[in-house]
């Protein structure tokens, strides 16, 4: 997997929904840092952190992981 597949989704569609990364971190729970590393790709998200990101964005988590990488995709 690509490291950094999961960062270029996030910020995407963080922007998509008008989020900033302070707004975004803010309602995740996490500091703008870790959420900057995630959107880097120097750190990748576990899956319990992308349901949360998903149901922030009132997005699938199929829309954040469209080939199915992840093992327990809703």
């Amino acid at each position: 997997m690509e490291t950094d597949k999961w960062g270029r989704r996030v910020r995407a569609f963080r922007k998509l929904k008008g989020f900033t990364q302070e707004g975004l971190a803010r309602e995740l729970g996490i500091s703008v840092s870790v959420l900057g590393e995630v959107e880097r790709g120097s750190r990748i998200p576990k899956e319990d952190f992308l349901v949360k990101v998903a149901g922030v964005l009132d997005i699938s988590l199929q829309d954040l992981d469209p080939q199915g990488e992840l093992e327990h995709s809703e």
